[in-house]
């Protein structure tokens, strides 16, 4: 609900806003729509809200709430208050609030007062939005449902060195000074430096990627596989021998 504005009272002392707020939500009742400056349009949003916030629960205590604000001292507002529980408060059922729209309509002659439009909003909310607000509930309310783990197919360790050093060899046969990896997975002797193929980059021991590295091929020194094409991964710096 909207929170009055700081500042003077309407009319100057607490009594007299009080009456002025009751006088001007029966006429908005009563009529849908009234023309005021918008000072007393923004005091009058939360009153008149409220009350229609009553209407909707439609029980006997809200009624007598409602009576006792706006029809204790006027007896001809008690007509107002049946069409706010009867018309007002069924039409407003659907909504969670923003009952009422205010509309600036310039300034007042005279004195200059701007002025505004305080209406009730009493068109009906399209199904189109309706959907979207119980999908939305539903969507809050549903517990978050466990993801599902897709499951985990083992790899023979053996077909993937098999593979890997079929890889290597072939690679290695194109690529000149390059030395494949051995029969049985493991680096050659006689080359520490790990070459990729298909990137064209080289790793010296001690590099920042050197351990996550595959290697496809080897060299025994930076020169050689320089001479076959290949570029230091992250440049010459990270890629100096210790």
């Amino acid at each position: 609900m909207p929170t009055p504005t700081k500042g003077p009272r309407l009319g100057g002392s607490p009594a007299h806003e009080r009456i002025m707020l009751a006088n001007m939500s029966a006429q908005l009742f009563e009529h849908k729509s009234i023309t005021t400056t918008l000072t007393r349009a923004k005091r009058l949003r939360p009153y008149a809200e409220r009350l229609i916030t009553f209407a909707k629960k439609g029980d006997l205590p809200a009624r007598r709430k409602v009576q006792g604000l706006i029809a204790a001292k006027n007896r001809t507002n008690k007509a107002v208050v049946h069409e706010l529980f009867t018309v007002i408060g069924p039409a407003m059922a659907e909504r969670n609030g923003g009952y009422t729209r205010i509309t600036k309509i310039g300034n007042r002659h005279g004195d200059n007062a701007p002025m505004a439009v305080i209406e009730l909003i009493m068109d009906p909310i399209s199904g189109k939005q309706a959907v979207v607000r119980e999908a939305e509930q539903a969507a809050a309310s549903a517990p978050a449902a466990p993801a599902e783990s897709a499951p985990v197919e083992a790899v023979d360790p053996a077909a993937t060195e098999e593979v890997t050093v079929a890889e290597s060899q072939e690679a290695a046969a194109e690529i000149d000074a390059a030395v494949p990896t051995n029969e049985d997975g493991s680096a050659p002797a006689e080359a520490t430096i790990k070459g990729n193929a298909s990137s064209k980059k080289y790793h010296v021991p001690g590099s920042r990627w050197y351990d996550q590295t595959t290697a496809e091929v080897w060299f025994s020194t930076v020169e050689e596989a320089k001479a076959a094409g290949f570029e230091p991964a992250g440049g010459e710096a990270a890629q100096k021998m210790a």
